[in-house]
């Protein structure tokens, strides 16, 4: 794939996208950070709708079941259309410190409704209480649940994974640690959404500074402390997938916006995952944040339906 850079211009964002991101920065100024308020406090004032956010909005068709777990009961949030085609297995984003699998309801209901896809959302463990490896250890256990009963509980084996920012990451993780400690490869496609996939930090992680356009490169630094408490090689390919051993995992599509202080992250990634001998698209937004695809907007129905559309061809 040939870049173009004029999908890096600023003349590229749209009038409706620069709003979008001037109401997201005047929306997040003077919010606490985590660190300062402890991330159980946050956790707590998101899951009321307290602060910049209001409280999500719960599908009727959601349930969540308990499977076995490293370290006990792992909880599965599960959306399920009639006769599913495909499964998708997700895992939420938040710094591996933050975000709930019952937060991510209304995209996981179009992600049902527009590729008739059941979901799988993994309440893996989170930081600073749980670093590295539990959640990862979580999201593997999952992945090997579903790989078990996807027959006899969707009727299906069409199975794809993804996530968003920290969840990407995951699940980039999660295909690495099923080929190199399982020798499955099962999954035929991944959906991976503004991922952090170095670290290590890239330069587009070091340079964004401190505009509150949601992901700072203070916050990224706090998030990576917390999760990898303890971790010496923050590089090393079992923390880092950039640095990992890409081949053989199939199919990825690889979706960022101009203004996300992880732009770096997906672009590396993708020139990795196609040098290993992968399919890979990489999807690129002018303008969009860290997050966008949550906010309303062009940019965001865009990317949501070639995300969808991507899914539906892993079914095919």
């Amino acid at each position: 794939m040939v870049l173009d850079p004029a999908l890096f211009a600023c003349s590229a964002i749209s009038s409706e996208t620069r709003a979008i991101n001037q109401g997201i920065v005047a929306l997040m100024s003077g919010t606490p950070d985590w660190w300062v308020a402890g991330a159980a406090a946050v956790r707590a004032a998101r899951a009321r709708g307290d602060g910049p956010f209001p409280p999500t909005p719960k599908s009727a068709r959601a349930v969540t079941i308990a499977i076995d777990g490293p370290a006990g009961p792992i909880p599965l949030r599960i959306l399920t259309p009639d006769q599913p085609r495909g499964v998708y297995l997700h895992f939420h984003g938040g710094g591996w410190v933050q975000g709930r699998a019952d937060q991510q309801d209304p995209i996981l209901d179009r992600v049902g409704d527009n590729t008739g896809f059941a979901v799988v959302s993994v309440e893996y463990r989170l930081a600073p209480e749980h670093p590295f490896p539990a959640g990862p250890d979580d999201c593997e256990a999952a992945a090997l649940w579903l790989l078990g009963d996807a027959r006899a509980r969707f009727g299906t084996e069409a199975l794809t994974l993804g996530g968003e920012s920290a969840g990407a990451h995951l699940a980039a993780l999660t295909l690495i640690r099923l080929r190199d400690r399982h020798g499955l490869t099962p999954f035929r496609g991944a959906n991976l959404v503004y991922g952090a996939f170095d670290l290590g930090m890239t330069p587009s992680q070091k340079a964004f500074g401190e505009e509150r356009l949601v992901l700072r490169t203070s916050d990224i630094t706090h998030f990576i402390d917390a999760f990898l408490e303890g971790v010496a090689g923050r590089r090393d390919p079992s923390v880092s997938p950039l640095h990992a051993d890409l081949r053989g995992l199939g199919q990825a599509l690889f979706t960022v916006g101009t203004r996300d202080a992880l732009l770096d992250d997906s672009l590396f990634m993708h020139a990795r995952w196609i040098a290993a001998g992968n399919p890979g698209e990489l999807a690129i937004y002018p303008g969009g944040a860290h997050g966008f695809t949550y906010f309303p907007g062009s940019l965001a129905r865009a990317a949501h339906e070639r995300s969808e559309a991507f899914l539906r061809a892993c079914a095919d």
